[in-house]
C-alpha cells in the first residue's frame, strides 16, 4: 500500500505595516553581502523589526531577495519612464533615456544586481526573468511607445520599433558596460555623454528622416 505524498503549499509574501521598512533595510544588506552572505538577523537589525516580523513577511531569504530587486528596479524604471516626453523631439527624449539607461549600468546597484543574478542564475533561474520584467522591459516598453508616436507624426521611420528600441539600449552600453562589469569604474560625465551622445547620432542615421 503506498503513502499518498501531500505538497507542502509554497511560501508566499504577506505585506503588512512594516513591509516596506523590511525591504529598505534587506535591499542594503544584500547590496553589502550579496545573497548568501545575507543573514536574516543582519537584515533584521538593519530593518528595524525582529525576526519573527521579517518571517512574518517573507519565509524564505529567497522570496525576500527576489522582492528586492523586483522593488528597486520598478522604481529604477518608473523614474526613467517618467522623464520622456511625448511631444518632444526625437534626438532630446533618446538623449534623456540613454543618459537613464547608462547611469543605471554604471550605479552600484545597477552593477551589483547584474553580478547577482548571475551568480544567483542557477539557485534561482526566475530571478534574471524578475529582474528584466520589473526594470529593462518597463523602460523598453515605454521608449518603444513613444517610437511610435515619433513614427506617426513622420520624425523617424522604423519598421520593427522592438528592435529598434533594443537597438539603442546596446548602443549605450558601448565600453562601459564591459569595464563596470569587469571592476573598472573609472567612467568621467564626459564619458557617459560620448556614449549617450554617439548613440543618438547612429540611431538617428539609421532611423531618421532626410
Amino acid at each position: 500500500m503506498s503513502a499518498t505524498v501531500t505538497a507542502l503549499p509554497a511560501p508566499t509574501i504577506r505585506r503588512g505595516r512594516k513591509f516596506d521598512q523590511v525591504l529598505d533595510g534587506a535591499r542594503r544588506i544584500f547590496l553589502r553581502d550579496g545573497f548568501e552572505g545575507a543573514s536574516v538577523d543582519d537584515i533584521a537589525r538593519e530593518a528595524g523589526v525582529s525576526k519573527a516580523t521579517l518571517y512574518s513577511y517573507f519565509p524564505d531569504k529567497r522570496l525576500l531577495f527576489t522582492e528586492v530587486a523586483k522593488a528597486e528596479c520598478s522604481r529604477q524604471a518608473t523614474e526613467a519612464a517618467a522623464l520622456i516626453d511625448d511631444t518632444a523631439p526625437v534626438a532630446e527624449v533618446l538623449r534623456v533615456a540613454g543618459t537613464r539607461i547608462v547611469r543605471f549600468g554604471q550605479s552600484e546597484f545597477g552593477q551589483r544586481m547584474f553580478r547577482m543574478c548571475v551568480a544567483e542564475s542557477d539557485r534561482f533561474p526566475a530571478l534574471g526573468q524578475e529582474f528584466y520584467h520589473s526594470g529593462p522591459l518597463m523602460v523598453r516598453q515605454r521608449l518603444v511607445g513613444y517610437l511610435s508616436k515619433a513614427v506617426a507624426r513622420g520624425e523617424i521611420a522604423v519598421d520593427d520599433l522592438d528592435l529598434a528600441a533594443d537597438q539603442f539600449a546596446q548602443l549605450c552600453k558601448a565600453d562601459l558596460h564591459d569595464r563596470a562589469i569587469f571592476g573598472i569604474n573609472d567612467a568621467k560625465p564626459r564619458d557617459v555623454t560620448r556614449v549617450v551622445e554617439g548613440a543618438v547620432a547612429m540611431f538617428m542615421a539609421r532611423y531618421g528622416r532626410r
